[in-house]
């Protein structure tokens, strides 16, 4: 498959219309109109919108036949060992988009809690990895013994603002409900200049790394971006052009269902694609596909699972009695892990 050269891509360039017109389209359907489209990929309702299966996708991925032993090896660092550590391997193709890829229901409960607690609870709380919140207040981070901003004894810690006459002090509940929209992961991606630090990231954790690179030995986990959705919030459509390789993206849905877009320019239109996504979900983005324009147009409120509404209070989690104020907090949230390769 012939790939475009990122260096000649413009991170500051402009999306197509058509596929600006599509988004805002998305963004203002109703959950009655969602459910009549059937122009918009579901698997898990057996929507299929054009996608096929694509059975030599994990061959070029170079995916493992099996990847349970991989999963099982994630959660036994934890101590949660289960036998759910991974469901159904199909994948799924847009044929004018090759090399944009579905995985439905890729990780299992176990494995999305595990995700969740590792991003949330230890990754979230470190100082080296930075968050929408870093440049305007002074983020009190917790101490080593009680390291989750949901821990009870950080309930009343404030955020107070760098500058007082730009910014109010920002409450921990504030934070965790509204406020904290991305954690940078390894590469500190700079949103301002569009590029990538030329110092040394700080480490991307090394845990998670082993899991994606083990299911997508073509990705060597270097950065990610970790987005926290409520309904009502989107992501701008754009491409990640900044890494130095080609080397696939992978992106993993947690939480609440989200309308994803992607779409490709060519020289008489742009071709278009629209998933709803839902929680276990893996998208990878590789081939010509890797430079399209993407973006979450909506975040569908009360999608997420029975089973994940009430994290961070869960079943066989020693620590749920230091968070039982926060029980429900995934109820209405979404969360997105899209991790990349910087360079080879």
């Amino acid at each position: 498959m012939v790939m475009e050269d990122s260096s000649r891509l413009d991170a500051y360039a402009k999306p197509p219309e058509d596929l600006k017109s599509a988004y805002k389209k998305y963004q203002k359907i109703s959950i009655a109109q969602l459910d009549s489209d059937d122009t918009v990929f579901d698997a898990a309702h057996e929507q299929y919108a054009g996608f096929t299966v694509n059975i030599q996708a994990k061959e070029e991925l170079q995916m493992p036949a099996e990847i349970s032993h991989i999963v099982q090896s994630f959660l036994s660092n934890r101590g949660s060992m289960s036998r759910d550590g991974t469901s159904g391997c199909l994948c799924y193709e847009h044929p004018d988009m090759p090399g944009l890829l579905v995985f439905p229901s890729l990780l299992a409960p176990s494995v999305q809690i595990s995700l969740l607690d590792r991003l949330l609870h230890r990754d979230v709380s470190n100082p080296a990895h930075r968050n929408n919140l870093t440049l305007h207040y002074s983020v009190p981070y917790p101490e080593e013994s009680a390291n989750s901003f949901f821990h009870a004894s950080n309930q009343n810690l404030l955020l107070d603002p760098i500058d007082p006459s730009q910014h109010k002090t920002v409450s921990m509940q504030a934070m965790l409900v509204k406020k904290l929209r991305w954690i940078t992961l390894g590469g500190q991606y700079d949103w301002t200049a569009k590029e990538y630090p030329s110092s040394p990231p700080p480490p991307f954790p090394p845990d998670i790394a082993a899991l994606i690179n083990g299911i997508f030995p073509a990705i060597k986990p270097q950065a990610a971006i970790l987005n926290l959705y409520s309904p009502g919030h989107t992501l701008s459509l754009h491409r990640d052009v900044s890494e130095e390789c080609n080397r696939p993206l992978v992106s993993i849905s947690l939480g609440c269902d989200g309308l994803f877009m992607a779409g490709l320019d060519k020289p008489n239109a742009c071709s278009v694609a629209t998933m709803r996504l839902h929680s276990g979900d893996v998208v990878v983005m590789s081939g010509p596909a890797r430079y399209a324009w993407h973006g979450v147009p909506k975040v569908l409120p009360n999608t997420c699972p029975s089973w994940l509404g009430d994290w961070p209070v869960t079943p066989h989690n020693e620590d749920s009695e230091q968070y039982t104020s926060w029980k429900g907090w995934m109820a209405n949230k979404r969360i997105n892990l899209n991790v990349r390769q910087m360079h080879d």
